[in-house]
């Protein structure tokens, strides 16, 4: 598959995709220096190893609870020579982290993997003195059902059914979605991979075992080859090292204050991505999943009856670390602590969160990752690259959208002018003399004509789109080439990689796939990729 296929790399600005936070972060504007601390380039990078340094990590924790996770898994050598390495002082994790969507839910769920992967094989070669370890932090504590619950294929929306609550990485795999699996897989056994993918999906999402689980066996299944280590954060000895400062967000809303007063200062200038609430924990018992209130003087968890007086909950932190789950807002704060990380790789909206919580890391003398937005992909296989050439357009010129387009090609290939140009610069002429004429009685005439010639031009302007308007009626079968293309590269009208899922992909190129994905990442770079077949 490499051998097939043509990369060329953009500025995240000319795709019209992504918020003026992360453009501005990608271009290091001053507006967002103080939200940060590294640069995205291999000084941060020594920066932030130097910050690590200084900050004492668990090791043999993380080392022991990871070779517990694994244990019942074989042929991962590779994998488990990287955790073997997490002991080691000169050891650092590159992370990324998303929730156990379904199948691994979007394409980027890929993409953030890969980069991951990417960086820390990169700056092995650049930094050789030290090792990085890439590592997948699942957020299998997320309660988003109707964000985790469903899986695009080939346009085709594939939606789980299921009553249960709580977090999704608890819930069991019933019927109901292994019959999406049957459902998918009428749409790719058709190719040449696609029995091979169906069926790491059947041993991987096996009924009554739980999403986390599944997806656990998913990612190792894709990503052991590369060495990448999954962490799964649903466990209480990992729990245990965050609980002083589980304890401050309970009974001091420390985090709160912190955070709301950096948002603050960030939504000067933008959109603020998330709101700490006054305490940022869930609680997290058996199908329950539920922000804890304060009340008074109790601590109620919302939507339940469960009620505790402050020694109570003290006692519960004390004897049952994992009943408590945090936010966006103390999410990463556990991740940093836990691993010796020095690089996260995360999506627009992630990277606009961790902008909010600089001052928190501080505060708790954390060491602040580098934030490298992820790698973002366009995939255009051969029959839509066919249209594309017959309807002579260029890859980045995608990104104008199809009504744009449309009108390009039919101003181009119409037989008729559908420019007034040469008119309104006549026009402009006559105006000009008829001012002259005008001014020599009075001044006050000639602002009047003025007025005039401007309503006469957006008169020919509305004219202009009139006759293109017309004559693009005469160009249905571009129309529909064009609404073909579209409907292939921006399913719903977004990036192709926020909608359809990655098994189409595998089940057409097999894990050939997953290799020119990392071929084709970038580390430090930050730019968007259009890859060709």
């Amino acid at each position: 598959m490499p051998k097939q296929f043509l990369a060329q790399y953009l500025p995240y600005s000319q795709t019209g995709s992504f918020s003026k936070i992360v453009l501005d972060y990608v271009d290091c504007s001053k507006d967002l220096k103080e939200f940060y601390e590294h640069e995205v380039n291999l000084d941060g990078i020594k920066a932030s190893i130097k910050k690590r340094k200084q900050f004492t990590t668990n090791r043999q924790l993380l080392v022991d609870q990871l070779k517990v996770q694994y244990k019942n898994l074989s042929g991962c050598d590779e994998v488990k020579a990287n955790i073997d390495m997490l002991s080691k002082e000169n050891t650092f994790t590159i992370c990324t982290a998303h929730q156990p969507n379904i199948f691994t839910g979007h394409l980027y769920f890929i993409y953030k993997i890969l980069h991951t992967i990417k960086i820390a094989g990169n700056l092995k070669k650049l930094l050789p003195e030290y090792d990085f370890i890439p590592v997948f932090f699942m957020g299998s504590e997320d309660a988003d059902l109707n964000e985790l619950d469903h899986v695009t294929v080939d346009g085709k929306k594939y939606k789980w059914e299921t009553k249960q609550k709580g977090a999704v990485g608890r819930m069991k795999i019933d019927d109901k979605l292994i019959q999406l699996i049957d459902a998918i897989s009428g749409r790719v056994t058709v190719e040449k991979y696609g029995h091979e993918i169906i069926e790491v999906l059947r041993n991987c999402f096996k009924k009554n075992s739980t999403i986390e689980e599944a997806t656990f066996l998913l990612v190792h299944h894709l990503f052991q080859n590369y060495g990448l280590v999954v962490l799964l954060p649903d466990n209480p000895a990992y729990k245990k090292e965050l609980h002083s400062i589980f304890e401050d967000d309970l009974f001091n809303n420390t985090p709160s204050e912190i955070v709301s007063k950096t948002s603050k200062k960030l939504l000067k200038k933008y959109k603020v991505q998330a709101h700490p609430r006054e305490i940022n924990l869930f609680y997290l018992k058996d199908d329950i999943r539920n922000r804890i209130v304060e009340v008074k003087d109790r601590f109620v968890v919302h939507n339940t009856d469960l009620v505790f007086t402050k020694e109570e909950l003290q006692n519960e932190l004390n004897q049952f670390p994992e009943r408590f789950s945090p936010n966006v807002i103390l999410r990463g704060l556990f991740q940093e602590i836990i691993l010796p990380n020095i690089a996260f790789a995360g999506g627009g909206g992630e990277l606009a969160y961790w902008l909010e919580l600089k001052d928190l890391f501080t505060h708790y003398k954390a060491p602040f990752p580098v934030l490298i937005l992820r790698n973002s992909f366009l995939l255009i296989e051969e029959k839509c690259k066919k249209l594309m050439q017959k309807l002579n357009i260029e890859p980045t010129e995608l990104f104008k959208g199809q009504e744009n387009l449309l009108n390009k090609i039919v101003t181009k290939q119409s037989n008729h002018p559908l420019q007034l140009e040469n008119e309104k610069v006549k026009i402009e002429g006559v105006y000009l003399e008829i001012k002259n004429i005008v001014n020599a009685i009075d001044s006050t005439l000639g602002q009047h004509t003025e007025a005039l010639q401007q309503r006469t031009l957006k008169t020919l302007s509305a004219l202009e789109k009139k006759m293109l308007r017309v004559e693009k009626r005469k160009f249905t079968d571009t129309k529909n080439q064009l609404s073909k293309i579209f409907n292939s590269l921006f399913t719903e009208g977004t990036l192709q990689e926020r909608t359809e899922n990655f098994i189409l992909y595998y089940a057409k190129w097999g894990s050939g796939f997953l290799d020119t994905i990392y071929e084709n990442s970038l580390t430090l770079e930050q730019k968007f990729c259009v890859i060709e077949e």
